[in-house]
């Protein structure tokens, strides 16, 4: 077994990557995780592309982001973990403070934990795994179903898609496989968690999930990470497949600390009457970049985006949605709440686009901002984009303060200032967090309160 590393937070790691990118790491990744040919030459090749991708000119800077100061691969243990007991004791204490096991026992069908580059746990409850539900590591899915993963790895969203994609598909490690068989509805979410815990690192998930003909899904992720004073990259890549009549809601609660670079490529493929709901929480991150897309591809589609952003001092927020309507009788809907503090920076970016010719398709697009301090900052660039006669978008947008009769009432009423306006902006966001299972949106609460304190200016 390979000497152990010890890691800032007193964890032991079986390797750690010197910093920088090249083939012979990428190469030795797969060689780790024992993968066939076809999948290092896929890696390889999305190399190349990475090396000859420009970085994105839209959005914010990204000129002070190191690639060559990164961390491509961290293996914290010989092999992933089905009962709780058998995870080591120094990465359990870890996700114990986070509640990992508590949650499983109360209220998810199914718990994939990741530390570092690797899942260390994956479980699902034993009646599921019954009625066939697929929910492993993403590199158990390649080995134990190679021909279900090989199908729809990377069509949804290929390496040549952007930069970060391609440097994905060229170090991708941790995150989950799921497959629902057709018409089986879970009662109870799925659940990922991803934790980062080493200065300078890159995490790099995949998570791929198929949702058969009449399916229906709620997956749940969970991000944080300890604060350094250097930084650190999440570059995940999600794939989702809604077959026809099915339904997936893709939750995400962000609470990355504020030396992380959040560049997330998320995209849906949507058929004949499913539904794909994204709801995404963000409030981490020194920067993140992130705009969940479904594509409609078949009559009679639904597409949803709720996301919720919130920036304080030398954070951008940098998120929104695209949605393609591809073909007759598709819905989407947007609705978009960032909130400002500080010198904050929240940005909602987001494309409509309805292809040529297709018929009786509707969009409707509301974002509202919240501005906490004169300083803060709100932009909004949407794009509508119609090939079609027969399309109908709606779109507004507000821009607001916290009313100061709303707060001199308040504080009337007993309460002061923090107090007051995480009252405020708890009933801002409402629309977005009554979507979440009570003990999550307990949670995002609790977290939005900590941005708040001392927060008004």
């Amino acid at each position: 077994m390979p000497k152990t590393i010890q890691t800032h937070a007193n964890h032991k790691l079986l390797y750690k990557s010197p910093k920088g990118l090249n083939e012979d790491l990428i190469k030795k990744i797969s060689e780790e995780k024992q993968e066939p040919e076809w999948m290092t030459e896929y890696r390889l090749k999305a190399f190349k592309l990475f090396t000859r991708i420009p970085m994105p000119t839209f959005g914010p800077s990204l000129s002070n982001l190191n690639l060559d100061n990164i961390h491509y691969y961290i293996k914290p243990q010989d092999r992933i973990k089905t009962r709780w007991e058998d995870v080591p004791q120094d990465i359990k204490d870890t996700f114990e403070r986070l509640g990992v096991p508590e949650a499983e026992r109360k209220f998810l069908a199914g718990t994939g934990a990741q530390f570092e580059s690797e899942m260390v746990y994956h479980s699902i409850k034993k009646e599921l795994a019954e009625k066939g539900v697929i929910f492993e590591s993403i590199e158990q899915g390649l080995k134990n179903h190679p021909d279900l993963f090989k199908e729809y790895f990377g069509k949804i969203v290929p390496a040549s898609d952007n930069k970060f994609a391609a440097l994905n598909s060229a170090v991708w490690s941790g995150g989950s496989f799921i497959y629902i068989p057709k018409n089986v509805k879970l009662d109870l979410p799925l659940q990922a968690y991803f934790r980062m815990n080493t200065e300078n690192l890159g995490q790099f998930e995949r998570t791929l999930i198929i949702a058969d003909e009449g399916a229906d899904l709620h997956y749940m992720e969970g991000c944080t990470a300890p604060v350094y004073s250097t930084e650190s990259l999440h570059a995940a890549v999600v794939e989702i497949v809604a077959k026809n009549n099915a339904r997936i809601q893709y939750s995400t609660i962000q609470n990355w600390s504020e030396n992380i670079y959040n560049l997330v490529t998320k995209r849906a493929f949507a058929y004949s009457n499913s539904e794909v709901v994204w709801l995404d929480c963000n409030i981490g991150s020194y920067m993140t970049m992130k705009y969940p897309a479904i594509y409609l591809l078949r009559d009679g589609a639904k597409g949803e985006v709720h996301s919720l952003a919130i920036s304080s001092k030398d954070q951008q927020q940098d998120t929104g949605a695209r949605i393609i309507h591809g073909a007759d009788n598709t819905r989407s809907n947007i609705i978009s709440k960032t909130i400002a503090l500080d010198e904050g920076i929240s940005t909602y970016r987001g494309i409509i686009k309805a292809n040529k010719n297709i018929k009786n398709a509707k969009s409707k697009v509301k974002c509202d901002t919240l501005l906490l301090s004169p300083d803060a900052i709100s932009n909004t660039y949407p794009q509508i984009k119609s090939n079609s006669r027969d399309f109908t978008i709606e779109h507004e947008a507000s821009v607001s303060k916290i009313n100061e009769e709303q707060l001199f009432y308040m504080k009337s009423r007993g309460l002061d200032e923090d107090e007051a306006a995480s009252q405020i902006v708890n009933g801002f966001a409402d629309p977005i967090v009554k979507r979440l299972p009570m003990e999550y949106a307990l949670e995002l609460n609790r977290l939005m309160e900590m941005e708040m304190e001392g927060s008004i200016a």
